[in-house]
């Protein structure tokens, strides 16, 4: 049998090590999710802010195109890119307004359409001084040329 490639040029096709010292921090992380009332209330509050001022910085590739809450408590954002992105701009874009809003624990899924990734943020009891909470919060970057938001 073959291993399959990593990347374009992987010839080894395995690892060097695995990292099961991190793994109790995602299980910790994990049983937040599991918490009916982990994510906080009023993400455009607590996180449309700071999503507007790193899309105003004039380093930023992308601008803000609109945003919405969904059902779940999802903060969904719309991104525009001021510029044609390939797939590893998009995704420093896309880490760019991940780090604005980011909290001493996340994870972070690119889904499979490289436009568009799904994240979770937020303390757990003992990193700050704050009580344990979380935000969702799924990025969006639309193709150069969509239209605006209404």
């Amino acid at each position: 049998m073959t291993a399959a490639r990593r990347w374009d040029d992987d010839s080894r096709g395995r690892g060097i090590a695995g990292a099961p010292d991190l793994a109790p921090e995602a299980r910790q992380l994990a049983d937040a999710l599991d918490l009916a009332d982990w994510i906080a209330e009023e993400p455009e509050a607590h996180l449309v802010p700071h999503i507007e001022r790193a899309c105003a910085a004039p380093e930023s590739s992308v601008e803000l195109a609109g945003w919405s809450v969904d059902a779940h408590g999802t903060l969904v954002v719309r991104l525009l890119p001021r510029a044609p992105l390939d797939r590893r701009a998009r995704r420093s874009a896309a880490y760019a307004v991940i780090a604005a809003v980011g909290e001493s624990r996340a994870l972070i899924r690119e889904l499979p359409d490289g436009d568009s990734w799904d994240v979770v943020t937020g303390v757990l009891d003992g990193d700050t001084d704050f009580a344990a909470h979380g935000h969702r919060l799924r990025l969006i970057i639309e193709a150069v040329g969509a239209p605006p938001a209404r």
